[in-house]
């Protein structure tokens, strides 16, 4: 099953915009919770760390919301 745009009030959004602000919310969270536990202070480049969690959690959104399509 293909799935076009998503259609909020007459605007046409793409859902992979949707999907991104669903993994940036979930990648802030992540980040604030580990940056209260001291995390960061393991890490050698937080910015770039926190780039590839936002992709890892991209990827589990897409693939999470893909399985609940097409079922």
């Amino acid at each position: 099953m293909k799935m076009g745009e998503i259609d909020i009030h007459g605007v046409l959004v793409a859902p992979l915009l949707i999907w991104m602000a669903l993994a940036f919310a979930a990648t802030t969270a992540l980040h604030r919770l580990l940056a209260h536990a001291g995390f960061y202070r393991l890490v050698w480049h937080p910015a770039l760390f926190d780039l590839a969690v936002f992709v890892v959690l991209l990827r589990g959104v897409v693939v999470f919301l893909q399985i609940g399509i097409m079922q």
